[in-house]
């Protein structure tokens, strides 16, 4: 296997030192617009396999070209949601295999954006899926950690734990401090603005997909391994736009550990217009420039990469599911938890960056041994489950089920 990483931040970077461990790929070509983070994130490992390339990932035939020079046979995606379908595009016209971490954007409903769905996370993939099913093709999207193990969770919970499916619930929360700042977002805040803000998407088997009003429907939800309990609300999400896909579910919500404080600040943002993405009109010193708002308030932000060694606590993404085995009730949480002490320790990465980048370096693994295969525009569920946490356990970084 050769591998295109398009990205090289903090989860492009965390991908390289996890893959570096393993020997399934021949080749990881690392390319990022700023050449200096490409070559950063290679010169760090020592390892032949890996080398830097400059791209603009918004720029469809110069991937494609990338792709075809270096021979590569699979793309990974790791930019942000913007890039996605320059990418997909890419990916396909130069014949390679497509993973990313996170879906195509949404676009909220014109008239009613609070009850019904406009353009969904995904649309503009899914209606690719039959053209790359015809070429015998594979887009793996989604394969993070949420969305991605998530679903990953959910697939194993239909196979192996259940009969039947009420509901079905992501849940992430954590107890994460940064030393030294009092807002620091441990993961790109353009994503997380974007995640937030957008109604979020609930799922109901009798209804099918619908909208309610960010941050609804707020529950205290215990999370393990001594993080607690934290009050989570209703996001915008990948996997509830996935999982019924595949999996049979009354019912499929994601709601995120944000906390009164980040919730308050994010609202602030919107009544401020600082999260639009479409750029303004600021003066400058060379005359008038046009900005994006939402990139502003990344660029006064923190690296969350930088963040590591200010950082204290865990990470936890999970699936709770709630359901029927055997004529009896029964209700799970699946768990993944990443301290960041050892994640530091071990890799150099953050915890919540580094969780997101092992998923996508376990599922090249399966493509790779054969393990998952497939062709068309797929989400996780989409294939066995067990496999996947198998190896996510021989990376030493184990899950856990927790009966509720």
């Amino acid at each position: 296997m050769r591998v295109l990483l398009v990205g090289a931040g903090g989860v492009g970077t965390a991908v390289t030192r996890i893959a570096a461990r393993r020997p399934f790929f021949e080749a990881m070509v690392v390319a990022d617009f700023d050449p200096a983070r490409a070559e950063a994130a290679v010169a760090h490992l020592g390892d032949p396999r890996f080398l830097a390339e400059r791209v603009d990932a918004g720029d469809e035939a110069a991937v494609a070209a990338l792709l075809r020079r270096h021979s590569c046979d699979v793309l990974l995606n790791a930019t942000d949601p913007r890039f996605v379908m320059p990418l997909f595009r890419a990916a396909r016209a130069a014949g390679a295999t497509y993973v990313d971490m996170a879906m195509s954007l949404s676009r909220p409903h014109p008239e009613d954006p609070y009850r019904a769905c406009g353009v969904k996370l995904g649309d503009e993939q899914f209606a690719e899926a039959e053209a790359w099913a015809k070429d015998g093709a594979l887009a793996l999207v989604g394969m993070g950690v949420e969305p991605g193990l998530s679903d990953v969770f959910a697939r194993y919970a239909a196979d192996e734990l259940f009969d039947e499916i009420e509901e079905i619930g992501v849940r992430d929360g954590a107890n994460l401090t940064v030393d030294g700042y009092d807002f620091a977002p441990s993961f790109s805040i353009w994503t997380t603005i974007e995640e937030c803000l957008n109604p979020p998407v609930v799922y109901e088997a009798d209804r099918g997909w619908f909208t309610t009003e960010p941050f609804s429907e707020p529950e205290v939800f215990d999370f393990p391994e001594g993080i607690g309990p934290v009050e989570c609300v209703n996001v915008e999400h990948e996997e509830v736009l996935l999982v019924p896909r595949w999996v049979d579910a009354r019912r499929v919500t994601f709601k995120y550990g944000l906390g009164e404080e980040f919730i308050s600040t994010l609202k602030t943002l919107h009544l401020l217009g600082l999260d639009r993405t479409e750029p303004v009109t600021v003066p400058g010193p060379d005359g008038p420039v046009r900005v994006s708002p939402r990139d502003v308030v990344a660029a006064c932000l923190p690296d969350p990469a930088t963040l590591g060694e200010r950082m204290r606590g865990k990470t936890c993404a999970g699936t709770w599911v709630r359901g029927v085995k055997d004529g009896a009730p029964r209700e799970v949480y699946l768990y993944h938890v990443v301290d960041n002490a050892w994640s530091m320790a071990e890799y150099g990465s953050q915890a919540v960056v580094w969780q997101t980048a092992v998923n996508p370096v376990v599922a090249l693994e399966l493509l790779a041994g054969g393990a998952w295969s497939g062709a068309g525009v797929l989400g996780p569920e989409a294939f066995p489950a067990r496999p996947f946490l198998d190896l996510l356990t021989a990376y030493g970084s184990p899950w856990g089920l927790r009966e509720q």
